[in-house]
């Protein structure tokens, strides 16, 4: 009779032939991660996300909120990435910039409660992190500085900002600009019980040729050889700065930035991707590369926002490239992804396929030195269009994933092992009782079960659930059955764990 082993080899051959690929959990060998980033983007901009349309009471912003995190949930993530600077304002009661008009509909309006502390209270609730996002330079999505509050940065300092393409910037030339960003952003870091600060892809505009700064590259630019050697070199120092000041404020803190996926074309510099598309390094004057070889960022989430084939930015092409940036480095890997193109019909036909992102996850385990992704954005998680996203999270999480571990902080002080007091069988399944030890509650229990007992607990292949700490949790598996062997291992908020606790097998 042939073995579970040699079954699966067979259906593996059987799917290449076909040129269908096996899900993730059905591969010979496959070993589930303990930790994965698994993201999604919750954006206000425009009120792309969230709030979906300003005006929405604090009750009504509140529900959309609960909502997404549900969607997270259900989604099998561990991870939100909320948009709370889009514009030069805030989605908290900043002493820096102003109310943002996403909220309220009018900027510098209280929308009567704060949205940035109830986010962030909600979300650990669950179980998942929070990444504070921000946009570093935009200051509003039209040109006329007339329309910003009067209490307005831009207002009190119009030399400041800049207008470009209908829109608003802050001048990245200029040094106090770029201290005063810092500051902002930093407020929310300091305040409030955030997980990590994210700055997307956006830094001096695209196509910069016309914008405006020829007066401040006279005043500041001395002893560059150019005008674009100047701005990368302005960008950088926001990057290398923001590292020093968030290590400085909290080190516990991730720091991370998704920028636009490609660096440089291997046309324009031996270093770069076999792509023909924008480049961040002289388009956006943002040195992404750079960044990781110089170790400034905790991880980096290149938008990936390409289907596999695809000819001027190959995602199979790019996944490689961006695997050796980051090799050695200490600099995480996480991949930005496109579920607003799947099944959209004015996409490429490759993207009516409803495997197309399930075929990006696929190809990302060949390369160890992605450690997740991030998608964009939350509307489309919800939309599921083609069911592609329910295919590639049935494909890909099967199991539960802890949010991933720094690096730089795997070494610190890890939690207490918990204690499984009491287990039962009972109508709806096995019921366990967790106990956290020591003084601090753990942010997470990670529950393990086999028919066997366990002696490995740094992969997630017995991994059955992920559930939000307390001095006392209650916790049922529906699938629990008599002769189960259970762990638990208790988690902190960077995602450093215990010793697994004692087993306890269901009698």
């Amino acid at each position: 009779m042939p073995t579970r082993r040699t079954v699966l080899k067979g259906l593996a051959l059987a799917a290449a032939a076909s040129v269908v690929p096996l899900p993730a959990f059905a591969e010979p060998d496959y070993v589930p991660p303990l930790r994965q980033m698994r993201g999604m983007w919750i954006a206000s901009v425009v009120n792309i996300n969230w709030p979906s349309k300003p005006g929405l009471s604090a009750e009504q912003q509140k529900a959309e909120y609960l909502a997404w995190l549900d969607l997270a949930v259900s989604r099998k993530l561990n991870s939100v990435f909320v948009q709370i600077r889009p514009t030069a304002d805030a989605f908290w009661p900043s002493p820096y910039e102003p109310w943002s008009q996403y909220l309220t509909g009018v900027q510098g309006q209280d929308p009567g409660y704060d949205p940035l502390g109830f986010a962030v209270e909600e979300t650990h609730k669950r179980g998942l992190t929070f990444h504070a996002w921000f946009n570093p330079y935009r200051v509003s999505m039209q040109a006329d500085p007339s329309k910003l509050h009067p209490s307005h940065p831009g207002r009190q300092h119009p030399e400041w900002i800049l207008p470009f393409g209908g829109k608003l910037y802050y001048n990245p030339g200029i040094p106090e600009v770029r201290k005063f960003c810092q500051d902002a952003m930093l407020d929310a870091l300091t305040r409030y019980d955030i997980d990590g600060l994210h700055f997307d892809d956006y830094f001096y505009p695209t196509n910069t040729t016309a914008f405006d700064d020829a007066a401040t590259f006279a005043t500041y630019g001395a002893g560059f050889p150019d005008l674009a050697t100047w701005r990368r070199n302005n960008v950088d120092l926001m990057v290398s700065e923001m590292q020093q000041r968030v290590r400085e404020a909290k080190p516990e803190v991730a720091w991370g930035i998704s920028p636009s996926g490609i660096w440089r074309n291997k046309a324009s510099d031996p270093l770069g991707s076999e792509t023909n598309g924008g480049q961040s390094y002289d388009n956006l004057h943002a040195d992404t590369r750079g960044w990781v070889k110089k170790g400034w960022l905790d991880y980096i989430a290149p938008q990936l926002y390409w289907y596999i084939g695809q000819p001027p930015a190959d995602y199979s092409k790019l996944v490689p490239w961006w695997s050796n940036v980051a090799d050695g480095t200490g600099t995480m890997l996480w991949i930005g992804q496109a579920a607003y193109k799947a099944g959209d019909p004015a996409q490429a036909p490759q993207w009516q396929d409803p495997a197309e992102l399930s075929k990006h996850l696929t190809l990302n385990r060949s390369h160890p030195q992605i450690g997740g992704d991030i998608w964009y954005n939350a509307n489309d998680l919800r939309a599921d269009r083609l069911g592609s996203i329910s295919t590639a999270v049935r494909d890909h999480y099967q199991r539960p994933a802890l949010p991933p571990l720094l690096p730089r902080l795997a070494d610190g002080e890890k939690p207490h092992r918990p204690v499984i007091a009491h287990v039962r069988r009972v109508q709806g399944g096995v019921e366990l009782h967790l106990v956290a030890t020591g003084r601090h509650e753990p942010f997470l229990f990670a529950i393990f079960r086999s028919a066997d007992e366990i002696d490995a607990f740094d992969d997630a292949r017995h991994l059955v659930a992920v559930v939000p700490g307390d001095r006392l949790v209650r916790w049922t598996d529906a699938e629990g059955k008599k002769g189960d062997h259970y762990y638990a291992v208790a988690v902190d908020r960077v995602s450093r764990t215990s010793r697994p606790s004692r087993g306890r097998q269901v009698r």
